[in-house]
């Protein structure tokens, strides 16, 4: 099994790029759409129903397929056992990535909090939370690929 995993290795890595890419651009624009969601709002325009169902095919039918392959192929990587787990790199990277999957899923309650009309935060928030993705992906990126610990 591991001779496998290992000879799919750079496969695996090749999808888990292209997951994590289509990944990070919904990450990228949901809460940018919360900001323009939560603008519409305050005039009752008919963009609301249309930044709803954005919201909706966005994270349905881009964000999740792409978090769970993300996952999958990045587990498939830790399988075929070529990282170093002495170094604190990969531990880092690990963490982060949860905080991804932790933003994630707190970009699916917000959908839904403004899918009901329920929103809670001011455009503030939202552009705020719109940068977390970025410092996520910085910090994976470099634990990836410069390993510095």
């Amino acid at each position: 099994m591991s001779d496998l995993l290992l000879t799919g290795y750079l496969w695996f890595k090749a999808f888990h790029i292209i997951s994590v890419i289509a990944w990070m651009a919904g990450l990228f624009y949901l809460p940018r759409l919360f900001i323009y969601h939560n603008d519409a709002r305050k005039s009752e325009t008919i963009q609301i129903e249309t930044f709803r169902i954005m919201e909706r095919r966005l994270l349905k039918a881009i964000m999740n397929p792409a978090m769970v392959s993300s996952w999958i192929f990045g587990l498939l990587m830790i399988a075929a056992d070529v990282i170093d787990w002495s170094m604190i790199w990969p531990w880092i990277k690990i963490a982060m990535v949860l905080g991804m999957t932790w933003f994630h899923m707190w970009c699916g309650k917000q959908r839904k909090l403004f899918e009901n009309g329920r929103q809670k935060y001011e455009t503030r928030t939202y552009r705020y939370m719109n940068e977390v993705p970025t410092l996520f992906m910085v910090v994976i990126v470099f634990m990836a690929v410069v390993e510095p610990f």
